[in-house]
């Protein structure tokens, strides 16, 4: 069945984020005596939501976590956003999948505030009918929240006519959490072993190889 809605992951499918969220994190650590200088050490927080990886990673506590989401947003919202690139071939692929009569929306465990400012920033929102992203409080930030959030938003009735892109396990296990199918992308961050682990429906290597994935449903 043709996939009349496509829903794009952001961070590691659309634009790679890796200084501007590295940086984030590593401002928010200090402000706990922790001195991070490898950015590289820190990509494992480019996707998941930031209390999980602030969690996992460095052992922080509920509440913690909830603080250190706050100084990572001071060093974000001003500087770390705009730190950040689209990846090459992205526009001509919404470009033709638009032409192709496909309906696109971003759907992001991002703040959706911060969202909706990369795209306009880097001309990419004229593309979406919706930008869809977590709640600034956090209530709203697992991936299968958010794909819901995107599916109730457009109307969605019938998510056999939708598929989900993104780069990590979480887009995945969101998209299975509605019976969605997934591509997954190995421009991102995450692994054709995690991707194909999670159930991704398929995986492309490029964005080429994705515009042709997309364009052959």
């Amino acid at each position: 069945m043709k996939k009349e809605y496509i829903l794009f992951d952001l961070d590691g499918t659309l634009t790679d984020p890796m200084v501007g969220i590295t940086r984030s994190v590593q401002h928010a650590l200090r402000a706990y005596g922790i001195e991070e200088t490898d950015l590289n050490a820190l990509c494992p927080f480019i996707g998941p939501p930031l209390k999980d990886s602030f969690m996992k990673y460095y052992g922080f506590s509920d509440k913690q976590a909830e603080e250190a989401i706050g100084k990572y947003r001071e060093y974000f919202a001003v500087t770390g956003i705009f730190e950040n690139r689209v990846y090459e071939g992205i526009e001509t692929m919404l470009k033709n999948l638009r032409s192709s009569g496909r309906t696109l929306l971003v759907a992001t465990s991002k703040p959706e505030e911060f969202a909706v400012k990369i795209l306009e920033h880097f001309r990419l929102a004229p593309y979406f009918d919706w930008v869809c992203g977590a709640s600034m409080d956090e209530n709203r930030v697992r991936k299968g929240d958010v794909i819901a959030y995107a599916l109730e938003t457009a109307g969605i009735k019938d998510v056999s006519k939708a598929v989900m892109v993104g780069d990590r396990e979480h887009d995945v296990i969101g998209a299975k959490e509605h019976s969605m199918d997934c591509v997954g992308v190995l421009f991102g961050y995450g692994s054709r072993q995690e991707l194909e682990a999670a159930g991704a429906k398929t995986v492309a290597a490029t964005v080429e190889e994705l515009e042709q994935v997309l364009l052959a449903w």
